[in-house]
């Protein structure tokens, strides 16, 4: 008798939990995108070579490839949701949109509002200096001064390290990256901190208007975040990271944006 009794409540514990599962299930942002058959991604365009406008106006770059193979993949269409960076995680909570994949670096205080699956690429912060502190400013150290004036992009990781970092400087906060940097081009800075990709084709772009100090001075893994509570979402993307890092696409994508210098000549 309590053989049968326990297997009767071993079955009913079961019955419950797949029943759980499934309702899991049936809220999984995952399974809401298969219906609606559609992708949606927030990103701000304006990261270069993760995502910009080309000359035609269309949002292009590395997160761009990487969320079409994804919907691809997927079955399903790709929508994209330019989104300014204050309210990009807003947007998110708020179902605008299904998953950031805009160059978002994983910190304690963004993990707080949302789930970040593995990191798809590490980077760092890197300084554009005036070139007439070439030889002087030779690390973000030097500018830990107060005679120095410091220009990055408000609420980044670059904005993070300069208050950290380099707290003794005078601190100029823009609400993009291109408006920040040209401080430095027009004297009005002497240094511009943020991420080395972006540093390194601006410097590219502008020869001799800026100095690049292209060693990292901090360590940030980007990763693509989505809403809480969702561990089929979570559980495909890391399979998906896995699967196209495994069989060539991933390096293929980061070949074009990050080897070659032939897009340069397509974007705004």
């Amino acid at each position: 008798m309590k053989k049968l009794v326990a297997a009767v409540v071993m079955l009913f514990y079961v019955g419950v939990a797949s029943a759980s599962d499934n309702a899991l299930w049936e809220k999984s942002t995952l399974n809401q995108i298969v219906k609606r058959g559609s992708l949606e991604v927030c990103l701000e365009a304006g990261y270069m070579p993760f995502e910009m406008r080309d000359k035609g106006g269309r949002i292009v770059g590395f997160d761009v490839d990487m969320a079409k193979t994804m919907a691809h993949a997927m079955g399903v269409k790709l929508s994209l949701r330019n989104t300014a960076w204050d309210g990009i995680i807003p947007a998110l909570l708020t179902s605008k949109c299904d998953i950031i994949m805009s160059g978002m670096t994983i910190t304690a205080q963004r993990n707080l509002k949302v789930n970040f699956a593995n990191p798809y690429i590490v980077i760092g912060q890197t300084i554009l200096i005036n070139p007439k502190l070439k030889g002087i400013v030779k690390s973000y150290k030097d500018l830990n001064n107060p005679k120095y004036t410091i220009a990055t992009k408000l609420g980044v990781t670059g904005e993070i390290a300069t208050k950290k970092l380099m707290s003794k400087a005078k601190l100029q906060l823009f609400e993009t990256e291109s408006e920040a940097a040209l401080q430095v081009v027009n004297g009005k800075a002497d240094a511009f901190v943020y991420d080395l990709p972006y540093n390194a084709i601006y410097a590219a772009q502008n020869e001799g208007k800026v100095d690049l100090l292209d060693k990292p001075f901090t360590y940030e893994p980007l990763a693509w975040a989505i809403r809480k509570g969702d561990p089929d979402f979570l559980n495909f993307l890391n399979n998906y990271l896995a699967q196209v890092k495994g069989d060539g696409t991933y390096d293929k994508i980061y070949h074009k944006w990050f080897k070659t210098k032939e897009w340069l000549s397509t974007v705004q």
